[in-house]
């Protein structure tokens, strides 16, 4: 079996680092050697991490789903690993109490952010040996009949991954495009307000919601997952669930 690969000296981005998921991506990359760029728009946060880090992190306050962003600092900084968890947190409501503006949040956030990173990685191309991985959501698989157009654009995050796997495949270009879809947690923001929802669509409260939910997945679970796909020396599935049991390919 091939040793896994090191991130020791090299470059990562993360888009939406500042919080939730996206900051103990940050955190698990920092800690494995890597310079990691954190991507959101608001610097505040992201200085908070920096304190966090120190010099192994690098802020950068910038709207991820602006093709711009990606062009820029693809070229600037030329990583070996780029996270992809920059998203809108969904509206809550029914179908009949969204407009089309609220159902289409997620898809000119998340949607776009997938598509212009992973346009911009294939047509540089990034290095090979390089990894693009796209934080999807398990509601990708399951629905999620109150937060508008979420469970749809997750999904599509899921396959544009798919796709530009299979660009680089053809292509013979040696990128490693991968997709990890976790389960809904109440230990980041989004999770939380999810979890607030679905508990009141019950008529339960939220503390047995949870409990019904199982462990919950941490941000630390999901930077270890995506530390994983990073290093990995064998070839990986392109699309993995991930809760807190653990990851497992998508079938």
């Amino acid at each position: 079996m091939n040793q896994p690969i090191t991130l020791d000296g090299t470059t990562a981005i993360v888009t939406g680092a500042s919080r939730g998921f996206g900051r103990g991506i940050a955190t698990a990359l920092s800690a494995a050697g890597a310079h990691v760029v954190g991507v959101a728009r608001t610097r505040a946060p992201l200085d908070e991490v920096r304190d966090e880090l120190g010099d192994t992190f690098t802020p950068v306050a910038a709207d991820a789903a602006d093709p711009a962003t990606a062009a820029r600092l693809l070229d600037e900084y030329r990583p070996s690993t780029v996270v992809l968890c920059a998203g809108a947190v969904p509206p809550i409501g029914p179908l009949q109490d969204q407009t089309w503006e609220m159902f289409g949040r997620n898809w000119n956030v998340d949607v776009a952010q997938a598509f212009h990173w992973t346009r911009e990685a294939l047509r540089r191309p990034l290095a090979p040996g390089s990894s693009v991985i796209a934080i999807s959501s398990g509601a990708a698989i399951n629905g999620s009949p109150i937060s508008g157009g979420y469970a749809g654009a997750k999904a599509t995050v899921r396959l544009i991954a798919s796709y530009a796997a299979t660009e680089s495949e053809r292509a013979g270009l040696h990128i490693r495009f991968v997709s990890i879809l976790p389960q809904l947690t109440p230990l980041t923001d989004l999770g939380a307000t999810g979890v607030e929802a679905y508990a009141a669509r019950q008529g339960v409260d939220v503390d047995t919601f949870v409990q019904a939910m199982g462990p919950a997945l941490t941000p630390e679970q999901v930077g270890k997952a995506v530390l994983e796909l990073a290093t990995a020396a064998e070839p990986v599935h392109h699309a993995n669930t991930l809760t807190a049991a653990g990851m497992s390919p998508l079938v």
